[in-house]
């Protein structure tokens, strides 16, 4: 069976949704009339952020909307919070299914160092800790249905799980209160130089929302689809002279030895299509029912280029061969890929503004169809094998549960707010490799090169109170219990070799302490403390993956993450303005820490616990209207990290780790946002953004930078112009990396990028 005929029928049944919502845009000018008459007059009000929505003790820094279509070239969700304070999104092209997000702490393999919501339902993949598997759903959130974003550092709140020690990340999107329609288009060119490689790089991306409110129902429906083209995200080396081949560009690796550039892979073409429907129903003026079910399918498909010339003059890939780095390292860059996942949320709350709330959210996201298809190796010139691998996800999942409750004794805004709740999770881990004859179908009868299989749950119960003991002060204190348990761990190789790996549980309470003292009007000095247990996810403990010649070997034995974090903050309003200043401190007890070697001459990757590491450090974020002269925005942030490795007496590298840095963490890190609106209809943006030098390994033996695996600093200025016409129409143009920095973040990054986007709304 052909992997393209399931793609072909769900894309032309989106494609059908596409056209049907599109066509329905047309008749709505009459509908709207006829709604707007039977709808009550709206009163416009903001919604209040997650620290004041939740009696969150945490610091937060927050985005709206309307800032979002001002200042950031949004094409993906994830782009919306690129210049929060402390966060760098690891997108390495439009589309990219693997963008973790780093916090002030943590680098960008932390994926489950940080926890992402939208709307109550998690679409962080807590099943890996990793730049792959884990990096979050964003695909289950359309850019164009964001109302405000809200950034909660810290795991200071009792109603987290440990994962929150990064922080949480919580995207709010709207719900109509009368018939609303856009349609968007946008398009982006991104001129690429990369050793040989020259080339521009097109995404086309097409978006197209409807929703309504019919007396107490309201829904809001959204569908979506892009097609782009990505740069080079490999390169292909060799450390060795050829024989009979040119071509071959002479470079270092990281670390300073030879790893000559031979040619690349990854240019990766999408064909993304998502879909969102959002339905609620007010039972009553004081409780709400909603549910929301999303949709993701993507295409990609994969291709090499190689710079090597045989005697003749033409390309090839070297000699054929399975096993040789050249032969991996093109194999490895060319292969397809077919995804198709699907989310299901219900959710039923209250909203009495009285004494008791409550709220019962339930979520399902499932890996309905996943799997990556790639050759074996090179059979000379530039060819494949037929023979290959198939690597199937299909049947990962996660589940979760939670029931929350609030208690205010003396009224809404009263001295007291008690919340208290109650939580489940399960993450299925379904990650099978076969050897397939034929690597372009899904014929896969030669047997198994690898089965990786395991579950991990979690119940807990939490309570906060947040509590005004005395003018200007606020106290809040709560605490979290959790029990958590992995079951059914398995493991296979092709060797024959195979591991059924015992249960295992764990249980841990966590403490959370803020005092937080308004000393003068507007000015509030803040205390936190909160300790935080991070459990290993089921794919640290049992997932087994080779690509590109590295192997990831999982560890059963790994012992949960133990934190305790510490904050001061100072934050207040100056005339116009807001300026915040947080000392932070991060101790680590069992820090679950991916580490290098070689292992039979493989590559190898693997997790141990780090005895102990310790992240301080300050972060400054400031932010003031009316700069100099009237109209004129200006925000940015400043954060430095000293991130250190204390004890680790298991290493058996033979070097030096303690006292050294911990990997994957930048010391600096930068924004700066200016906005000016020369006329009402009219907003320029210019923001730059820097993060400042990064070891990758446990060592910190690597040193040379702009080279593929190498992290460098970098500094990138983006542009943007938006233009609202009226309420009906809205175009913008920007440039993202204007300077054309080239940098590398193991992989490498965007260059200069041209974004234009137009907006039709009824």
């Amino acid at each position: 069976m052909s992997v393209h005929t399931p793609r072909a029928l769900l894309r032309a049944s989106v494609s059908r949704a596409v056209l049907m919502v599109a066509a329905s845009l047309l008749a709505l000018p009459a509908m709207a009339e006829e709604a707007e008459t039977d709808l009550p007059d709206i009163v416009v009000k903001e919604t209040p952020t997650v620290a004041e929505k939740y009696k969150l003790p945490n610091t937060t820094e927050s985005i709206t909307a309307a800032k979002l279509a001002d200042t950031i070239n949004v094409i993906n969700t994830q782009d919306a919070v690129k210049y929060m304070p402390s966060i760098f999104i690891r997108k390495r092209n439009n589309g990219d299914t693997q963008s973790t997000m780093s916090t002030r702490t943590w680098g960008s393999g932390s994926s489950a160092r940080s926890m992402v919501y939208a709307d109550d339902v998690l679409i962080s993949a807590l099943l890996a800790n990793d730049n792959s598997n884990g990096g979050p759903r964003w695909g289950m959130v359309s850019a164009e249905e964001i109302e405000r974003v809200d950034m909660a550092y810290g795991p200071f709140a009792a109603q987290h799980a440990g994962n929150a020690m990064g922080g949480v990340l919580q995207i709010t999107t709207r719900m109509p209160d009368k018939l609303e329609a856009t349609v968007k288009q946008t398009e982006s060119l991104q001129s690429v130089s990369l050793y040989n490689t020259k080339d521009t790089y097109r995404t086309d991306q097409t978006n197209v929302t409807i929703g309504n409110r019919i007396g107490d129902l309201r829904f809001f429906l959204s569908a979506e689809t892009a097609n782009s083209a990505s740069q080079p995200l490999t390169v292909v080396t060799n450390n060795a002279a050829l024989a009979g081949i040119t071509g071959q560009i002479s470079a270092l690796n990281k670390s300073g030895a030879a790893a000559n550039v031979v040619g690349v892979g990854g240019l990766l073409r999408t064909e993304m299509e998502t879909m969102k429907a959002k339905v609620a129903y007010d039972l009553t003026p004081e409780l709400r029912a909603a549910y929301t079910f999303g949709f993701w399918q993507n295409h990609g498909r994969a291709t090499v280029e190689t710079y090597l010339r045989d005697a003749a003059g033409n390309p090839t890939y070297g000699t054929a061969s399975t096993t040789s780095g050249i032969a991996t390292g093109f194999a490895g860059g060319n292969y397809i890929l077919e995804q198709m996942h699907s989310m299901h949320a219900l959710s039923l709350k209250s909203d009495t503004k009285g004494m008791w709330d409550f709220e019962l959210v339930g979520t399902h996201l499932q890996y309905d169809r996943d799997f990556k298809s790639q050759p074996l190796g090179t059979a000379g010139g530039a060819a494949f094998t037929n023979a290959g691998k198939f690597t199937s996800m299909e049947g990962t999942n996660w589940s979760t549960a939670d029931a929350k409750g609030i208690w205010r004794p003396t009224g809404k805004g009263g001295d007291h707010e008690v919340s208290f709740g109650t939580h489940f999770d399960r993450y299925v881990l379904v990650n099978t490799t076969y050897y397939t004859p034929n690597w372009r179908t899904e014929s896969f009868t030669t047997g198994k090169n690898s089965d990786s299989r395991g579950n991990t749950q979690t119940t807990a119960a939490w309570a906060q109170d947040s509590w005004k003991f005395a003018p200007g002060f606020k106290a809040t204190l709560g605490g979290r219990y959790e029990y958590w348990n992995t079951f059914d761990g398995f493991n296979a190789t092709t060797a024959g070799t195979s591991t059924i790996h015992p249960s295992k549980d764990a249980t841990a309470f966590s403490p959370k302490g803020s005092l937080a003292w308004e000393f003068v009007p507007q000015w509030t000095a803040t205390a936190s403390v909160g300790r935080a247990i991070r459990f290993p996810t089921v794919a640290e403990l049992y997932q087994m993956v080779t690509s590109g010649g590295v192997q990831t070997v999982p560890n059963a034995t790994l012992a949960p993450e133990r934190v305790t974090s510490y904050e001061l903050s100072l934050e207040g309003q100056i005339d116009d303005g807001r300026l915040r200043a947080s000392l932070f401190l991060e101790q680590v007890k069992k820090a679950m820490i991916s580490q290098a070697s070689f292992l039979n001459g493989v590559s190898t990757t693997y997790v141990n616990n780090v005895d102990e590491i310790r992240n301080r450090g300050v972060e400054l974020a400031a932010q003031k209207n009316h700069v100099l002269i009237r109209d004129l925005e200006f925000s940015g942030s400043l954060t430095y990290l000293d991130a250190e490795i204390v004890r680790n007496p298991t290493w058996t590298g033979g070097t030096q780790v303690e006292g050294k840095r911990v990997p994957n963490v930048p010391d600096w890190k930068a924004t700066l946002v200016a906005t000016y609106r020369p006329v009402e209809q009219v907003a320029l943006s210019a923001a730059g953004r820097y993060q400042g030098k990064i070891s990758s390994t446990l060592d910190n033996t690597d040193y040379v930078h702009g080279v593929y695996g190498a992290f460098d600093p970098f500094f990138v200025v983006d542009i943007r112009a938006n233009y609202r016409h009226n309420e009906n129409l809205e175009a913008a143009i920007g440039i993202d990396n204007v300077n054309d920095a080239g940098y590398w973040q193991f992989h490498p990054f965007p260059q200069r990028t041209f974004i234009a986007e137009v907006k039709l709304k009824l």
